[in-house]
């Protein structure tokens, strides 16, 4: 039995310190697979007309991040305040800025520590602007036969990918480690 289990731990710390650095460049492939995409077209219904959209958010962007109160107004967002032009600006550039920030692995641990607090928000949105908590099935629950709810299922597998690279950084790849490489003269750990 020792020998079973010294073969298995001289086996896999093998394969675990060399490809340790793959990991984070495989969640960052996996990021850019299934969710670039689907932030990018988010950030796009959010964009305003004009060659200044990126500054003034479609009234679908208020929509989408503030319902009640873009109701509350009469669906006019102009009477909506500084700061609902400022969370609708952020989460716009947000969608846009992050996820290219978490696909070339560049400041990867801020910007998916970013995404995770948007998941949070986004999640929150859904369930509670939109209703959603009021639908059955909508936020699902965990250790139930079913693996596909909206909120729970789905957005825990979204924020585990983006833990993995808030904890061990851009990998292989990436242009944290260029950067890192270029300026401190070192390679980073991962």
């Amino acid at each position: 039995m020792d020998r079973l289990i010294t073969l298995h731990s001289t086996l896999f710390d093998g394969i675990e310190r060399s490809f340790s650095a793959l990991i984070p460049l495989l969640a960052r492939l996996i990021f850019a697979a299934t969710l670039l995409v689907y932030f990018w077209n988010s950030a796009l219904t959010k964009l305003g007309d004009g060659v200044f959209g990126f500054l003034r958010a479609s009234s679908n962007a208020y929509a989408q991040i503030f319902p009640r109160a873009l109701e509350a107004v009469g669906y006019d967002a102009s009477q909506l305040s500084l700061f609902h032009w400022a969370v609708v600006t952020a989460g716009m550039w947000a969608e846009f800025l992050l996820p290219l920030l978490i696909v070339v692995g560049l400041f990867t641990r801020l910007a998916s520590l970013g995404m995770i607090g948007f998941v949070v928000v986004q999640s929150l949105t859904d369930l509670y602007g939109h209703g959603g908590i009021a639908h059955d099935g909508t936020l699902g629950a965990w250790f139930d036969r079913a693996p596909d709810s909206l909120i729970l299922d789905q957005r825990a597998f979204w924020v585990f990918l983006l833990a993995i690279l808030v904890i061990r950084g851009g990998g292989a790849l990436s242009l944290d480690r260029i950067l890192s490489r270029q300026i401190l003269g070192h390679a980073t750990p991962t």
